[in-house]
């Protein structure tokens, strides 16, 4: 199958009960059986249920992987990954990454004893030199969040195979529509996908995928073990988001493209990140790794002003003040207050999430009505 037609079929069946074509919402929590482990493959809604199966089903197949897994928000995901260590293992991460990642890791797992590196991952290369016998996984966003920095995934999973290292790679703001990292040799993919995936803003969910059955075995454990799912009418919308995935995709591709030029070519903006400017770093990379560069980019105004950025934002119309990203309805965020607050102010610096920096999810609504709002806002 081409990825349009997975997006509707991939992974999926009509239900065998009565033949539905969407898979029904199962709102049960256990199941009948006929002796002590007599049962059609359902016990208890913890471990599995149908609805929640056939999104794994799904998710599987839009990352050409083999094994999808379903939680209850994106960290909680992330959490199952980080649940793989233990205390004494080192994990490196992009130091450009979403503020919840980094809280997790920070304030968190690094209680548990496990040692976490934050570089820069512009160069590949750059990453070799932090890994040590204790290094057990690599942690990668691209683009990232909210710098659009585009990491090699094919040299990092070189890199992560000769020291026999997992690469993990977030692959939320590409989408599998984009970018399929197992595809370029990476062993886990995860989404938040209460963004693209979903599509709506209607839920909060996570997604793991992989190739590797034992691997797959190991998470779907820590899944039962820690209990952190999904329910199934949460399952059930994003089934439904999944079906209009790469007709979204591509409207968000094609508005966040008008809103970047639009920007790069005002006089009151210093900078804007998006990964499909020549001059982006590593375009090149992202041509080569995507098959386009998504609805999401960030800017800055000139002068670094905190309180002109902040006027900016609430004269925005069309373009909702709001956490998240990835619906249909244009968002915009102040990564600084919002998104990135949980990163001490020195290092969202360091790597560019100054106060005046402002980061735009571009709908799919009509390109001149993005155009005109932003006009206006900078007036």
């Amino acid at each position: 199958m081409k990825f349009n037609t997975k997006t509707i079929h991939g992974g999926q069946k009509p239900d065998p009960a009565y033949g539905a074509v969407m898979p029904p919402i199962y709102q049960t929590s256990t199941y009948a059986q006929t002796t002590p482990g007599g049962h059609k493959g359902f016990e208890y809604s913890r471990s599995h249920n149908p609805t929640r199966q056939a999104l794994e089903n799904a998710f599987a197949s839009l990352e050409n992987g083999s094994y999808g897994l379903a939680f209850g928000s994106g960290l909680a995901a992330i959490d199952a990954v980080l649940k793989l260590l233990k205390s004494g293992d080192e994990v490196i991460s992009t130091n450009d990454l979403y503020g919840g990642t980094y809280r997790l890791f920070t304030k968190i797992f690094e209680n548990f004893g496990i040692k976490f590196h934050f570089v820069g991952m512009n160069q590949a290369s750059n990453i070799e030199q932090y890994i040590n016998k204790n290094t057990k996984l690599i942690w990668v966003e691209t683009p990232t969040n909210p710098m659009m920095n585009i990491i090699d995934i094919s040299e990092t999973a070189k890199i992560a195979k000769k020291h026999d290292v997992l690469l993990a790679v977030d692959n939320t703001f590409a989408t599998p529509y984009l970018q399929q990292p197992l595809d370029l040799g990476a062993d886990i993919i995860m989404h938040s996908a209460t963004k693209y995936l979903g599509g709506h803003s209607d839920l909060v969910m996570g997604a793991l995928v992989v190739k590797d059955k034992a691997l797959a075995d190991r998470l779907y454990f820590i899944q039962n073990a820690s209990g952190a799912i999904c329910g199934p009418q949460d399952a059930f919308l994003a089934l439904r988001g999944i079906k209009t995935l790469h007709v979204r995709m591509q409207r968000h591709c094609e508005n966040a493209k008008a809103v970047a030029e639009f920007l790069n070519a005002h006089p009151k903006i210093e900078t804007v990140y998006w990964p499909g400017f020549d001059h982006h770093p590593n375009h090149e990379i992202a041509k080569a790794q995507m098959k386009g560069f998504g609805g999401m980019l960030s800017f800055v105004t000139k002068g670094n002003d905190y309180k002109e950025a902040i006027n900016i934002i609430e004269k925005l119309k069309v373009f909702t003040l709001a956490e998240s990203l990835g619906g249909i309805e244009s968002l915009c965020g102040h990564p600084a207050s919002m998104t990135h607050a949980s990163i001490p102010k020195e290092d969202r610096e360091k790597v560019g999430v100054v106060d005046s920096l402002i980061r735009l999810s571009v709908g799919i609504e009509d390109e001149s009505d993005l155009i005109s709002d932003l006009k206006q806002a900078l007036s």
